[in-house]
C-alpha cells in the first residue's frame, strides 16, 4: 500500500485537493457566489481530478524507469516494489474512474461538452509521459498547463454553468481570480520542471532525452531558470504593491511566504551548479506553490 501511495504521489494529490477545496469554500462560498456544484459535486470533481493526476504520475513512472534508475535509484518503484504490469493496471483503473466521474459531473451541471476536458487531459498525460517529456520545453509547458488546469477546472465546472445575464459580471470577476491562481500554478510548475531537468540531466542524457539543459548546456539552462524566476517575482511584487497595499495581512502574507521564498529561489538559482542545488530549488518552488494556494484563505478575512 505504501508503494502505491508513493507511486501516485499522494502528497501532490493532497495539494490539488486542498487547492480545489479552498477555491470552493474560501473564495466562492463565503461571498455567496452562485455556483453549480454542491458538496457531492465538488467532492466528485476533486476525486476525478486526483484520479487523473494519479494515473498521470503512474504512466510517468512507467516510462521513467530507465532515467530513474540513474537519477533516483533509491526512489525507484516500478520494477522494484511494484511490477510494470501492476502499474499499467493501476494506470488504467485510475484513468477509467477519473474519466467516468468526469462524465457524470459534466452531465450533472448540464454541460456534457465539458466531458471532453477529461478525455483531452487523459490523452495529454499519456502523450506527455511517452513522448513529449523527451522534447525540448514542450513537455515542460504541457504538464505545467495541466497543473494550472487542475486549479481552473473548479471555475469551469462551478462558475461557468451558473452564469446568467444578471450575474455575469460578478461570475467572471471571480473566474478571473481563479484564472490568475491557475496562471501562478502554471508559472511556478514550469520553473520546477526546468529545475528538475537540471537535477536529472545525467539520467535524461543517457536515456536519449532532449531537455533544455541537454540541448543548450547546464550553465545556459541555469541562467534561463534564474531569468524566469524574476517574472513571477516582479509580477507578484507589482500585484502586492498595486492591489494589496491597503490590506496589511494579505500584503504581509505574500511578502513573507511567497515573494520571500521566490527571492531566495532566484538567488539560489543564480549560483546553482550541483544536483543538490537544483533539488533544493525544486523543493522550495513546491513550497511557494503551496503557500500561494493557501493564500486563498485570506479571502475569508
Amino acid at each position: 500500500m505504501r508503494s502505491i501511495l508513493n507511486l501516485i504521489r499522494w502528497k501532490n494529490l493532497v495539494m490539488i485537493a486542498v487547492a480545489q477545496l479552498l477555491i470552493k469554500y474560501a473564495l466562492l462560498e463565503p461571498f455567496g457566489i452562485q455556483t453549480s456544484l454542491g458538496t457531492l459535486g465538488i467532492t466528485l470533481l476533486i476525486l476525478a481530478t486526483i484520479c487523473m493526476a494519479a494515473a498521470g504520475n503512474i504512466i510517468n513512472d512507467i516510462y521513467d524507469v530507465e532515467t530513474d534508475f540513474i537519477n533516483k535509484p533509491d526512489k525507484l518503484i516500478v520494477g522494484k516494489t511494484i511490477s510494470e504490469k501492476t502499474a499499467y493496471n493501476l494506470f488504467i483503473i485510475f484513468n477509467v474512474i477519473g474519466v467516468g466521474i468526469g462524465f457524470y459531473v459534466s452531465n450533472s451541471v448540464e454541460k456534457s461538452a465539458f466531458f471532453s476536458l477529461f478525455v483531452i487531459i487523459s490523452a495529454l498525460l499519456y502523450v506527455y509521459a511517452s513522448y513529449l517529456k523527451r522534447t525540448l520545453l514542450i513537455g515542460n509547458i504541457v504538464i505545467s498547463i495541466l497543473v494550472g488546469l487542475s486549479v481552473l477546472i473548479v471555475g469551469v465546472f462551478d462558475l461557468l454553468p451558473a452564469i446568467t445575464p444578471e450575474n455575469q459580471q460578478i461570475q467572471l470577476t471571480f473566474f478571473k481570480i481563479i484564472f490568475d491562481y491557475s496562471v501562478f500554478a502554471f508559472g511556478i510548475n514550469l520553473l520546477r520542471e526546468i529545475a528538475k531537468d537540471l537535477e536529472d540531466i545525467d539520467g535524461d542524457y543517457k536515456a536519449g532525452m532532449n531537455t533544455l539543459p541537454i540541448a543548450i548546456g547546464r550553465t545556459r539552462a541555469t541562467n534561463i531558470l534564474f531569468a524566469l524566476t524574476l517574472i513571477p517575482l516582479f509580477a507578484l511584487a507589482f500585484y502586492v504593491g498595486n492591489s494589496l497595499y491597503k490590506n496589511e495581512i494579505a500584503a504581509g502574507y505574500f511578502l513573507l511566504f511567497v515573494i520571500g521564498p521566490l527571492i531566495y529561489t532566484s538567488i539560489k538559482s543564480f549560483s546553482a551548479n550541483t544536483k543538490q542545488d537544483y533539488h533544493h530549488i525544486s523543493s522550495t518552488l513546491k513550497l511557494v506553490m503551496g503557500f500561494g494556494m493557501l493564500s486563498l484563505l485570506i479571502y475569508l478575512f
